[in-house]
């Protein structure tokens, strides 16, 4: 597997994490502000990435854009600041989700299984078509009307779970469960945020045989359309 990239200017941060990754057999790399963060980022290709919102320099809102705009990979922001605005901003932005310091390493240690845990086997023949809309899950690729999406994998994910069942109704909980692999009750804003980014993608093609419906005080669908 490749490496977990740790993004933090406190050294101690740096270390308590990485002999937690390295003693789960894990590889890890470090950096200490935005730029040397992708540096790192485009020399390793990391598997998943743990990255501080507050660094000198570039902040790790900043690297997220930045990382966003060419990789699909795992990003999980790491924060010291515990306000809506902020958890809101890094989600609308492509975080998958966000730690809250101080945290115990083996809640971050969990964080991390759940999600490599829900990376596709490169194998995996797994393809999900329906009309011009085309999900292959194990390489992250979503067609629609031929055209390439540029979706995170949260997002693909997401899709590929609402997708596969036209017309069930996912509560926020089911989806959390489903789709960011591990119970955190109450994360409503995470699935939120992505439902909007996952519709605004979607939007920039015509696509009138489905819909992601919202239910009201429920959750959401995925909703064949009559032609």
């Amino acid at each position: 597997m490749n490496p977990i990239l740790v993004v933090d200017d406190n050294e101690q941060i740096l270390e308590i994490l990485s002999r937690y990754i390295r003693a789960e057999g894990g590889t890890c790399l470090s950096a200490h502000t935005g730029e040397e963060a992708l540096t790192v980022f485009d020399a390793a290709s990391p598997a998943l990435i743990l990255l501080d919102i507050m660094l000198p320099g570039m902040d790790g809102l900043e690297v997220c854009r930045r990382i966003r705009s060419v990789s699909s990979v795992p990003i999980l922001m790491i924060t010291a600041r515990d306000e809506d605005a902020d958890r809101i901003l890094g989600l609308d932005i492509g975080a998958d989700d966000y730690i809250i310091k101080p945290f115990s390493p083996g809640e971050v240690m969990a964080r991390i299984r759940a999600v490599l845990r829900r990376l596709p086997a490169p194998d995996a023949q797994e393809t999900l078509v329906i009309g011009t809309l085309s999900i292959h899950l194990p390489s992250l690729s979503v067609m629609l009307g031929g055209h390439k999406l540029n979706l995170t994998r949260r997002e693909t994910e997401l899709l590929y779970t609402l997708a596969s069942s036209p017309g069930r109704v996912f509560t926020r909980d089911n989806l959390l469960t489903l789709v960011w692999g591990y119970e955190h009750v109450g994360n409503y804003r995470a699935v939120d945020s992505h439902i909007k980014r996952l519709r605004q993608k979607l939007d920039a093609y015509p696509h009138d045989f489905f819909t992601i419906a919202t239910v009201w005080g429920t959750g959401y669908k995925f909703e064949r359309l009559l032609p």
